[in-house]
């Protein structure tokens, strides 16, 4: 079996409100790629925090999106290139998108082009259900999703960068 030439990467936790804005957007998305018939194109992971792992996910891949629900992140998203840098990795959990492409190079590995997809939360305690307003804005992810799966290579995802 042969990898999915794009890995989209969720993170989250689905106990503490909107945080849980990458495992349900990841969730949609692949019922939306079985229906479409375009899943075989892609492999979805999520997981509660990006860690030193998930490098591994990234090996022999066309393209990477990593989504996160973001509390300072201008309403609705903000979706953008992520800069693959030979960096020092701080730990070994909770890693930033930059920080686990950083981690390719350290094993003799190219980084895919990668993006990420953060979208705009705003209540984030243990136990809080998402909100109204989260819904909204994983409204407007789920559609920029859709037109990035729909057009799976880096010439359109660069087109679809958002503006500052």
């Amino acid at each position: 079996m042969s990898l999915a030439p794009v890995v989209i990467l969720a993170c989250g936790n689905p106990s503490r409100g909107d945080d849980a804005l990458g495992p349900l957007l990841l969730d949609r998305l692949q019922e939306w790629l079985d229906a479409a018939g375009l899943a075989e194109g892609f492999e979805l992971i999520s997981d509660f925090q990006w860690q030193i792992e998930h490098a591994l996910d990234l090996m022999g891949r066309r393209l990477a999106l990593f989504i996160d629900a973001g509390m300072q992140t201008p309403a609705p998203l903000r979706f953008g290139a992520v800069p693959a840098i030979d960096a020092a990795i701080p730990g070994t959990h909770a890693l930033s998108p930059t920080a686990v492409l950083a981690v390719l190079p350290r094993i003799a590995q190219p980084a895919p082009p990668a993006f990420v997809l953060c979208v705009s939360g705003q209540h984030f305690e243990l136990g809080d259900g998402l909100s109204a307003v989260a819904i909204r804005h994983a409204d407007c992810a789920f559609e920029l999703l859709q037109a990035l799966c729909r057009s799976p290579w880096i010439d359109a995802w660069q087109a679809s960068i958002s503006g500052d």
